[in-house]
């Protein structure tokens, strides 16, 4: 059984957060597989995950008062290669993402431990990582 079911973050711009997420998530293997996009109502939505499944995350429409959590709160994402981590990246930098730590080793995490870190547009810390150990 998986502990989480799923995710949700509040983005301010649900229309610019789909752009941003649709690209940063695309190498993962994760697509937008379901949305609830209405422009000018209350209670907007997307859920991202593997083809075929159901969402993992979901970013939602909070255009009022929407804060990002503080310190120590970031949401990793697995990655099924190093390229995938490199292209999350990229993929971030070009839509306006802050970077918050480029594709590397993290040795101090562990000796194959392949991650990169930004900020989305909304102050979410999010990373792609891909810990290759036994592969």
């Amino acid at each position: 059984m998986h502990m989480l079911h799923h995710i949700s973050l509040g983005v301010s711009d649900i229309e610019r957060a789909a752009v941003f997420y649709d690209a940063v998530l695309a190498p993962l293997g994760y697509i937008r597989v379901w949305d609830d996009l209405r422009p000018g109502e209350a209670d907007q939505a997307v859920g991202y995950g593997a083809p075929g499944g159901g969402d993992k995350l979901a970013i939602k429409h909070c255009p009022q008062g929407q804060h990002a959590p503080g310190p120590g709160f970031h949401l990793a994402f697995a990655a099924p290669n190093r390229q995938a981590v490199d292209d999350f990246h990229a993929a971030a930098l070009n839509l306006g993402g802050r970077d918050n730590g480029g594709p590397g080793l993290r040795l101090h995490y562990g000796p194959h431990y392949y991650a990169a870190f930004v900020v989305d547009l909304d102050g979410h810390n999010i990373e792609a990582v891909f810990n290759d150990v036994g592969k």
